[in-house]
Order: structure tokens, then C-alpha cells, then sequence
């Protein structure tokens, strides 16, 4: 797995590397993919902009971001395994801490 904790900004950074836990090589994302990537958000999203945004990444990524911060703010890199495991955690209720 990626670690999650991994953020890309495209502010900072022309290109942004990931290390590879599962023995692959590790993912190297560029500013320029992160900014034409077909980022979407929820169709059930709110108009106040307290939402997310994810996009299809190249090397089996998903990318997650904050819609408040309009394309500037921290990416999180999630492989798909981890993305599905996550959306199957919310479906769940495992994820429900009130």
C-alpha cells in the first residue's frame, strides 16, 4: 500500500514521488497530470464547497482533494486497493465515530 498520509500540492512541487510498499516501482505524479486530471465530485455534494473531489491517476492512483481549496491544496494518492477498502469502510458504517 501507499502510504496515505502522502500529499502532492502543485504549488510546491514540479513532480511528486511516492514510494512503493508492495515491491512496484514507486509513482511519480507531475504538477501538470494533477492539474488535467478530470477531477468530479459527488453529484449529492453541497454548493457550499464542503466537499471532495477525486480523479483517476496514472499507475492505478486515486487522487483526493479538498474542492475549498480550488486546485491548490494537498492531493492525498491512494492505490485502488486502498481507495475501494476505504469506500467499502463508509458503506459499512465502520467509519461512523459519533
Amino acid at each position: 500500500m501507499v502510504n496515505s498520509g502522502e500529499q502532492a500540492s502543485p504549488g510546491r512541487t514540479s513532480s511528486v514521488g511516492l514510494p512503493a510498499v508492495d515491491g512496484s516501482r514507486a509513482a511519480h505524479f507531475s504538477v501538470a497530470e494533477m492539474v488535467t486530471a478530470a477531477w468530479r465530485k459527488s453529484s449529492w455534494s453541497a454548493y457550499n464547497g464542503g466537499c471532495i473531489e477525486v480523479a483517476d491517476l496514472q499507475h492505478d492512483r486515486i487522487g483526493v482533494r479538498d474542492t475549498k481549496a480550488k486546485g491548490s491544496g494537498p492531493i492525498l494518492v491512494f492505490t485502488h486497493t486502498e481507495w475501494r477498502l476505504f469506500l467499502s469502510s463508509v458503506k459499512r458504517g465502520d467509519l461512523d465515530f459519533s
